[in-house]
């Protein structure tokens, strides 16, 4: 079975010019060397995000493993692989099913041995906690800001921007129009019928535009996160 290196550049400048990718190369070569190997070839994806693994490159190497021709893969450093928590603990069990090790330059991680293994899974679990920590922290944030009547994000139907720049405040007309397209729909209308009667009383959206399907449910939309998050 083969050793291979597997490169990835983000962007077509990047591809073309071949920096980034040889200086991937160099040291997943220098790599194979101190572990005594021979690198059959390097796999290149120029110009793919590592936002998903639909990428040629990373199509090919994945059909070599399930194939079996492969033993070991190498790369320069692990975000090259993914930036994905989820999507690298998806090659990862891949890997270990076919019996295939992974080797990363830069953190020194070999999970053909149980200590390589258990420094990876140390390091994606930490990866996965902290980002769910900074949306914990995101969110907090986001619903303190609410409380105090602070703008978060577009401003939301019914109100506009105080004086300040950072508080809301109640718009008289739009309240009139969001109590009559939710005294509506506690009535039982549709989604179209309210955006009908709307236009039968003259009554406009923000931007000045006849009322629609789509402008109401938005505005709906909008009421009930502002409930769930109050």
């Amino acid at each position: 079975m083969k050793t291979v290196g597997y490169v990835r550049v983000s962007t077509d400048r990047q591809a073309e010019r071949g920096v980034s990718l040889e200086a991937q190369a160099e040291k997943i070569r220098a790599m194979a060397v101190v572990h005594s190997v021979a690198l059959a070839e390097i796999i290149v994806d120029g110009g793919e995000s590592a936002k998903s693994l639909n990428r040629p490159g990373m199509a090919r190497l994945l059909a070599m493993v399930d194939a079996g021709e492969v033993q070991t893969v190498i790369i320069a450093k692990l975000d090259r692989l993914t930036r994905s928590v989820k999507d690298l603990c998806t090659l990862l069990e891949r890997f270990e099913r076919r019996g295939v090790a992974l080797v990363s330059v830069a953190e020194s991680l070999d999970t053909g041995s149980a200590a390589g293994r258990l420094v990876l899974n140390i390091m994606t679990a930490v990866s996965q906690w902290e980002r769910e920590a900074i949306g914990e922290r995101t969110r907090d944030a986001m619903r303190h800001k609410r409380s105090n009547g602070e703008r978060v994000g577009n401003i939301p139907y019914g109100f506009g921007l105080a004086a300040d720049g950072r508080h809301l405040q109640e718009d008289p007309a739009e309240q009139t129009v969001l109590a009559e397209i939710l005294r509506l729909r506690r009535a039982g209308a549709t989604l179209r019928g309210i955006a009908t009667t709307l236009n039968q009383r003259a009554f406009q959206t923000r931007r000045g535009t006849p009322w629609r399907l789509e402008s109401v449910v938005r505005v709906i939309k909008a009421e009930l996160l502002a409930k769930s998050a109050a």
